[in-house]
């Protein structure tokens, strides 16, 4: 009997040509891409390269592009770096749908004393927006929710939204994992701060995420002792240089997420 995969949202097959595309840098560009010599340096240009697709995915300059080992990552990166960057009096608005990579974040910051609000959803998923202006007007907030529900499928109004929470003064991030690939995004033209992407839902290979984090957006690093991703983020190696290779013209989002 043939088995049927039906489950891309979880997670989807690496495209054939994304891994021809990997494959010289497991062989023939193996160098760290962080180092001075000419070996590191070859590698370096194609995560450049791969830096400014995943800009061009969103709309984004490429020095706003951190890359992170997954979405779980980018969540926990944006949620508890932006608080830790506010200091000990913001709140966090959150919803009660949101992904654990969110939501166990938040519930880990409420028993540091952090003030934490899951806003309900209605019958039909959807978040009432005079609730969430309700709860931003309790004071300073970092504001985290999902673009669309890996559950559901319910598709939150994230430009109205950041709009709402940008006119309050708070901090917007968005879980744009089950989005980017699906919905248009384009944050030239919404005020969010911050957005999570991941590659393995774009038929890239797991272990391959990144951050979006708008030009002055205050976020503390969580993952300390390198110097890669502009000081934001260090990590292995290895995940730099699996960033480095060439889009197919047919293959864009896989190939923009390689990390």
């Amino acid at each position: 009997m043939n088995n049927v995969y039906l489950d891309n949202n979880a997670t989807t097959q690496v495209a054939p040509e994304v891994l021809e595309a990997m494959m010289p840098f497991f062989t023939d560009w193996w160098g760290n891409p962080s180092s001075m010599h000419v070996f590191g340096g070859q590698v370096r240009k194609h995560v450049d390269q791969a830096r400014q697709k995943v800009a061009a995915l969103i709309g984004a300059d490429p020095s706003e592009i951190i890359f992170t080992s997954c979405g779980t990552e980018s969540d926990n990166m944006a949620t508890r770096g932006a608080v830790d960057a506010a200091g000990e009096r913001v709140n966090i608005i959150t919803t009660r749908v949101e992904h654990l990579a969110v939501l166990e974040p938040c519930r880990m910051l409420k028993e540091r004393g952090y003030r934490v609000m899951e806003l309900d959803v209605d019958g039909g998923g959807n978040l009432n927006l005079d609730v969430l202006r309700q709860a931003l007007s309790l004071g300073q907030a970092v504001v985290s929710i999902m673009w669309a529900n890996n559950e559901t499928g319910v598709i939150f109004p994230i430009p109205k939204i950041a709009e709402t929470v940008k006119a309050a003064g708070g901090v917007m991030h968005t879980d744009a994992v089950q989005a980017v690939g699906k919905l248009a995004i384009d944050v030239c033209r919404m005020p969010v701060d911050m957005l999570a992407l991941s590659g393995h839902k774009l038929h890239a290979p797991k272990g391959v995420g990144a951050l979006y984090i708008r030009k002055g957006t205050r976020v503390r690093s969580l993952m300390l002792g390198g110097h890669q991703e502009s000081g934001r983020r260090g990590g292995p190696k290895m995940c730099r240089i699996l960033s480095a290779w060439a889009a197919p013209v047919n293959w864009p989002l896989a190939i923009c997420m390689m990390k």
